[in-house]
């Protein structure tokens, strides 16, 4: 069997596209894929747990994991800090996982700096008009949030470009389908492929 060399696997979007929904139907399908744990200065909401959901630190936590260059990435979206810890995705990819993110433009640029492989994928509402429905949907942001994230949808969205694969998620169940047919493909490119000459020489005559 072959085997590949593990990456990280960027999901983007505007808020109320989909990659949250989408990201646990990843894990829950594909059992190679880990999902990355980002620490965050924001406050802690119903349901969530430390440690599960999010690593909820202080802003002093947080600038201490800076300081020690403890974080992969980081970035502020409205008035939170929201970061990578390094330490838990080496655990993860030397565990032979694939590991997947769930964060902005600013924190894909700032992976494709490190060391690590990196497969950027940016999902796309149906329309302004449909991600303004879902973001008053979902029931969790006030009007004036609601706003704010529209504005920020649009500064998000002309970053697409930079991403290796764009999906439109018109629908839950396709858009999963689609990405986890991107990631397979992924890891059978041949420069993922460890130890590819000695596979091939099983075929020598």
């Amino acid at each position: 069997m072959l085997k590949h060399k593990n990456f990280l696997i960027v999901l983007s979007s505007p808020s109320g596209a989909g990659k949250t929904s989408i990201s646990k139907q990843l894990i829950k399908n594909d059992k190679k894929i880990a999902l990355s744990i980002s620490c965050t200065t924001r406050t802690i909401r119903k349901g969530e747990k430390n440690k599960k959901d999010y690593f909820f630190l202080n802003d002093h936590e947080f600038n201490e994991m800076i300081d020690q260059n403890k974080l992969l990435e980081y970035a502020n979206v409205f008035g939170n800090f929201y970061g990578t810890p390094k330490s838990e995705v080496l655990a993860m990819t030397n565990k032979n996982k694939d590991v997947l993110f769930d964060i902005d433009w600013q924190g894909f640029q700032q992976l494709k700096q490190n060391e690590f492989d990196v497969v950027g994928i940016f999902i796309l509402p149906p329309s302004k008009k449909e991600l303004a429905r879902r973001l008053d949907n979902r029931g969790r942001d006030t009007k004036e949030e609601v706003v704010n994230r529209m504005k920020l949808a649009q500064s998000e969205i002309s970053h697409f470009l930079e991403y290796d694969y764009i999906v439109v998620n018109e629908n839950l169940e396709e858009s999963v389908k689609k990405i986890l047919s991107i990631i397979e493909s992924e890891r059978h490119k041949r420069d993922r492929i460890i130890n590819l000459t000695k596979f091939i020489d099983k075929f020598r005559f």
